[in-house]
């Protein structure tokens, strides 16, 4: 039997927003201010022009895959907060990065 779940998607009314959850309403009606008193004192003397040059970056695609890992690693990156499999994905690209090893073509030996 196939364990993937099938159903209709949602119809456009029924989807939750963008953002997981963000509510849009709310943020749309905060004034300047009360989006000021959000900004993190570190963002808030920023250059006029910093943004300037800023170049967007879309993410790469991922692909859900099964892997099979050490109990107490799994444990481990999941005590450090939501996102674990964020985190162990970055960890293995910091590897692939750092080994040297050129990537090979799929399907070579």
């Amino acid at each position: 039997m196939n364990a993937k779940r099938t159903s209709k998607p949602p119809r456009v009314a029924e989807r939750r927003p963008h953002g997981r959850g963000t509510d849009w309403e709310y943020l749309r009606s905060m004034t300047e201010e009360e989006i000021e008193a959000q900004v993190p004192p570190e963002y808030r003397n920023l250059p006029a022009d910093f943004w300037d040059s800023a170049v967007m970056v879309p993410p790469l695609p991922k692909h859900a895959i099964s892997i099979r890992v050490d109990e107490d690693v799994l444990s481990w990156f999941k005590n450090l907060g939501p996102r674990y499999q964020t985190r162990m994905n970055a960890v293995l690209r910091s590897y692939m990065k750092g080994s040297g090893a050129k990537r090979r073509k799929r399907g070579s030996n």
